[in-house]
């Protein structure tokens, strides 16, 4: 999980000053010094570091901080502050040119992933009201136009080719491929290397002079630290870069590109990649990301991903039915499918201030688990569904048949589910209508949590 490492030794740093009373001037350069090293080991350019840790001393050595009654918490507003500073301030939205169609260009080194998070991107531009349209630019890599096709099958968004023919022919004939049908956004997939070189350089010049693109946006693999921020440079230097989209920051990227691209370039991050799915890719805000870092949350984001993943109708509906005591296998499956929609478990877990997502290392929805309790369930009758007290057993033997499970495995799924009916009892409606509240129109979900014969520890 990207910043795990930084996160943990930004929070021993933190720790030390908060048994203090007063702070003095040796507490904030001993902090600061562990801060530095913290940074540093993320892959955090020097230069930068230097800057940053400097910056944050100067304010943290004032007398406002080191009289403060909770200093502790002073340095650690200050940090979150300059590491907003840092990353940017606040979120940069695509730029949308005057002129329709308006031109993204993807550019980057062959494995940042452009193909596919282009991709992700035109179909978060389409949620936005946006006709985009893929254009495949790249002649030279291997199946990469048979790439993008299939991601834009999957997506249902159209792309444009023409083969292995001139890429700039391509990026010129695509815009007028879309003024024609209706796309006001193209995405032009160009073509990557494994190293930068000067015909690759000329070539993408070649097709900005060609179509004048509102956006050229660098995509950058975040594992690869400092190398992606020489990337950047070189890309900018060559183009002029608008913005930068990190890849892979799921995984366990040590954060470095994310907290010195914008320091190193000027260039903003403006989306971010979070998983391999299709869906899984985020507008990039700083301060969202400084609080995470911090280990203070990102409640706005997981309430993003709620509202995305949960039907509002729905989830009233089912809450109306938990009150009611009337829920059924039907409303755990649905529950089931939305909580699993929203991604990984411990992502989560770290988007909930005052939860240590440490503490649940190694939990993840295991799909196997759940593709087999989605399984009894279809198998089973609606009114076995709504009432499993009828479950006696020949029907769990022909549930079992039906679904390819076990009667084991049938039995495991109705204890479960007769805990978390348990646990819906004890909220009285007054309860319910305060979850719902903090929730956001949840329906309950979050309760469910723990019953879900999905998670595995």
């Amino acid at each position: 999980m990207a910043f795990e490492s930084l996160s943990d030794k930004l929070s021993a740093a933190f720790k030390k000053l908060r048994g203090k009373g007063r702070l003095t001037a040796a507490d904030v350069k001993e902090a600061m010094k562990e801060v530095r090293m913290a940074l540093l080991e993320a892959d955090v350019s020097y230069k930068v570091v230097k800057e940053f840790t400097k910056s944050v001393t100067e304010r943290a050595s004032g007398a406002d901080v080191l009289e403060a009654l909770s200093p502790a918490q002073q340095v650690i507003k200050i940090v979150n502050e300059e590491l907003v500073k840092l990353m940017g301030s606040e979120n940069q939205r695509l730029t949308i040119g005057s002129k329709s169609p308006s031109v993204v260009m993807l550019v980057g080194l062959q494995g940042a992933g452009k193909t596919t998070n282009g991709a992700k991107l035109a179909a978060y531009m389409r949620k936005q009201g946006k006709r985009p349209l893929l254009a495949a630019c790249d002649i030279y890599r291997p199946a990469a136009i048979k790439q993008l096709e299939t991601v834009g099958r999957q997506l249902d968004i159209p792309v444009f080719q023409m083969g292995t023919t001139d890429p700039v022919d391509i990026a010129k004939a695509a815009v007028e491929h879309a003024k024609k049908h209706g796309n006001d956004l193209v995405f032009l997939d160009t073509a990557g290397r494994l190293h930068i070189d000067e015909e690759l350089m000329q070539e993408l010049q070649n097709i900005r002079d060609a179509v004048e693109p509102a956006e050229i946006l660098l995509v950058v693999y975040a594992m690869t630290g400092q190398d992606a921020v020489n990337a950047a440079n070189a890309f900018n230097d060559a183009l002029g870069v608008t913005g930068v989209m990190l890849t892979k920051l799921d995984g366990d990227a040590r954060g470095g590109a994310a907290l010195s691209i914008k320091a190193s370039t000027g260039k903003p991050i403006k989306f971010i990649g979070v998983g391999e799915k299709l869906d899984q890719i985020e507008p990039f805000y700083p301060d969202r990301m400084a609080s995470r870092i911090l280990g203070m949350g990102d409640v706005l984001t997981l309430i993003e991903k709620a509202e995305q993943s949960f039907d509002e109708k729905k989830a009233l509906e089912m809450a109306e039915r938990m009150k009611a005591n009337r829920f059924s296998l039907s409303d755990y499956l649905e529950q089931m499918r939305s909580l699993k929609g929203m991604g990984d478990i411990n992502d989560l877990a770290g988007m909930i201030p005052g939860i240590d997502a440490k503490a649940l290392k190694g939990a993840k929805v295991d799909e196997k688990s759940l593709d087999r309790i989605e399984a009894i369930i279809l198998s089973m009758t609606q009114a076995e569904r709504d009432d499993p007290s009828i479950l006696n057993a020949s029907r769990k033997k022909r549930i079992a048949a039906g679904s390819g499970t076990s009667v084991v495995d049938i039995n495991r799924l109705l204890k479960q589910f007769d805990a978390m009916q348990g646990m819906m009892k004890q909220l009285s409606g007054k309860n319910m209508k305060k979850l719902q509240k903090k929730f956001g129109g949840f329906g309950g979900g979050m309760p469910g949590l723990g019953g879900f014969g999905g998670f595995r520890m």
